[in-house]
């Protein structure tokens, strides 16, 4: 990969603000960016960088895994290093030792590295020779070190931590342990890993920490860690009867239940109702094809371990699909295009398999069978830049209508193996900066990290406590098109290859339903909640008023539900909230005499006694506009 380049553009209108105090209540999302309520009050935020986006973060994690290499093989001699790494958030290492690690052992090594770090021993970088670092690891007796000698390239470097301790390592670190703050960091976990990630490799342990350079930063990243569990999709998908995997029926697989499914079915039809006013036309495409076509396409050659196995079907091998691309060529390559026919543009919910390990599958976020909101634009070279930013406003619009305003923009380049002319990539390349720039975002260019086929814009979403996370893409393509031999007759009469966009806003319907559940926090806006209004009768008698009223609303579309159970008030109420029902409206004899309802709002608290009709009015006004809560003209 490339050298990153930064390239800064004013984006503030793409900035989520931080909210106020009085904001927070009427934002059940929840703290925005990582900030408390209490914090928004005061004005006073903690802000907590990544690694990438932090040199001295680096240095303290880099170094943070020596201390914790250093410190398990004080404590547990038989213990062999593999690799230690920075993230993100934090670090780890990889050890191969003979017994599992413990909740005590890592209470034991923290300490130890706390020591350790009290030490103020120097970190220092050393250049050896090939011979010299072999000789060093073969006394140390440590062979996964000897295979990562043997991957690397002159000069070998390695690290000492004190006179005690060295590792294989680039760097950089911090110069003396006193850098390190012994008060803000944490060993986190163990897991499994593979030996470099290979399931027939030995099996090592990972122990998982994080450090920062207060303790401060340490308590506001353990903050947002409980917040997360708090938001886990998977819980919430369980307790709001959403969805669910069944084992039954194999991993990855998802069941969609009445109310997640309800919710998917208002997703897609604002995505399908933006494409078409977008210029958009749908497609629906086969699960399965001749796995010849996945031959041609080039998938049997690139992508066959994330693929299903074929299948034999009178005498002929069918492949379940994991890609929707080739179905959207073949379907261009169905007739003689014209250059006045372009740009096409193509969409398609398409449901696509793919074979995931069970190691890395994780509720909605990677399952084996999803739905891609999969789009492909065929289209002139000179027709690239308009289209990108076309690409760059719908993902906005549709993003945005579910509050994710806060982007992170990767732009990727020609890799050094790629296909294609020059002049076309530069072209390519040249359109969609210009997009970009036309639209006004910051990005990052990455040198060279685009696909062989074509340059790429990548999108990260912000969610309402500060993580990203990758879903729209944007690609160029010269590699399908020539592939299948597309063309289009060009002003000239002559036979021109198209260029091929593709490009996904959600990247996958699951995917995006787990990420907006947790941005959400499950308290999803009224336009989008399963169940919008629960009625809730005090009394059988009336029920027929609660009834009339619930036929009322279904009429105007709005998805309104009776509690029949017939429990006491408090417990309606209390149920309602804890399925986070959007608007609880209480109906006792006062409110069918004058046909009115008590309202109660997830976003605001007691709304007091409302007309029916005025509730019905706002409901219907609310679902229109996709708004966030009832606007009862208070």
């Amino acid at each position: 990969m490339g050298r990153i380049l930064v390239r800064r553009i004013p984006v503030s209108q793409h900035r989520i603000p931080v909210p106020t105090a009085a904001a927070s209540r009427s934002n059940p999302a929840g703290a925005l960016n990582g900030t408390t309520a209490a914090q928004a009050a005061s004005g006073e935020t903690i802000a907590l960088p990544r690694t990438s986006e932090s040199e001295q973060l680096l240095r303290i994690r880099h170094s943070m895994s020596h201390v914790l290499a250093m410190a398990v093989q004080k404590l547990f001699p038989k213990a062999q290093v593999t690799i230690g790494p920075w993230t993100e958030t934090g670090f780890y290492y990889d050890f191969d030792n003979p017994e599992p690690f413990t909740e005590a052992d890592l209470k034991a090594i923290k300490k130890e590295m706390g020591k350790i770090i009290g030490r103020r021993l120097p970190l220092e970088r050393i250049e050896v020779s090939r011979p010299e670092a072999e000789a060093r690891i073969r006394a140390q007796n440590e062979p996964y070190k000897l295979e990562i000698l043997a991957g690397l390239q002159e000069p070998i470097t390695l690290y000492t931590l004190g006179e005690e301790w060295w590792d294989l390592c680039a760097g950089p670190h911090v110069a003396n342990t006193s850098e390190l703050n012994p008060k803000a960091f944490e060993l986190e976990s163990v897991a499994g890993a593979y030996w470099r990630g290979d399931e027939k490799n030995a099996q090592l342990q990972r122990i998982y920490g994080t450090a920062w350079e207060t303790p401060e930063q340490l308590a506001e990243y353990k903050r947002r860690k409980e917040e997360a569990l708090r938001r886990d999709h998977r819980r919430l998908g369980t307790d709001l009867d959403l969805f669910s995997i069944e084992d039954e029926a194999g991993a990855g697989l998802v069941f969609w239940h009445p109310r997640g499914a309800r919710m998917r079915l208002l997703i897609e039809d604002f995505w399908r109702q933006a494409h078409f006013e977008d210029g958009y036309e749908l497609l629906y495409t086969p699960h399965v094809a001749d796995i010849g076509l996945w031959k041609t396409s080039g998938h049997l050659d690139f992508y066959s371990e994330s693929m299903f196995g074929p299948m034999q079907v009178d005498e002929r091998e069918y492949q379940l699909k994991p890609m929707n691309c080739p179905f959207h060529v073949l379907t261009y390559a169905s007739t003689l295009r014209s250059y006045r026919e372009l740009p096409i543009r193509w969409a398609e919910l398409g449901t696509v398999y793919r074979y995931e390990r069970p190691g890395v599958m994780h509720g909605l976020m990677r399952v084996r069978g999803f739905t891609q909101d999969d789009a492909h634009v065929f289209c002139l070279p000179e027709q690239i830049g308009d289209e990108i930013l076309r690409v760059l406003n719908l993902t906005e619009k549709i993003l945005s209508t579910f509050d994710f305003r806060s982007y992170e923009i990767n732009l990727s380049t020609r890799p050094e193996k790629s296909i294609g002319d020059d002049a076309v990539w530069d072209l390519a390349t040249r359109g969609l900066i210009e997009a970009l720039d036309r639209k006004g975002w910051a990005y990052k260019v990455d040198e060279g990290g685009g696909a062989f086929y074509g340059p790429k814009i990548d999108l990260k979403i912000e969610d309402a406590i500060g993580r990203m996370w990758q879903c729209s893409t944007i690609q160029l393509d010269f590699n399908l098109p020539e592939r299948f031999n597309l063309e289009y007759v060009a002003a000239d009469g002559t036979r021109q290859r198209p260029i091929m966009i593709h490009r996904a806003i959600f990247g996958s319907l699951e995917r995006f339903f787990g990420i907006m559940t947790e941005n959400y926090a499950g308290d999803f806006p009224f336009w989008l909640a399963a169940e919008q209004i629960r009625l809730l009768p005090v009394t059988d008698e009336v029920r027929p008023y609660a009834e009339q009223l619930q036929h009322q609303l279904r009429s105007a579309g709005v998805r309104a539900a009776i509690d029949c159970s017939g429990d006491r008030l408090g417990k309606l109420i209390r149920n309602g909230e804890q399925q986070k029902i959007p608007v609880l409206a209480v109906i006792g004899t006062k409110e069918a005499e004058s046909a009115t309802v008590s309202l109660r709002s997830r976003l605001e608290g007691d709304l007091g006694t409302v007309a029916a009709t005025a509730l019905v009015q706002a409901a219907e006004a609310a679902n229109r506009e996709r708004a966030r809560g009832l606007d009862l003209g208070r």
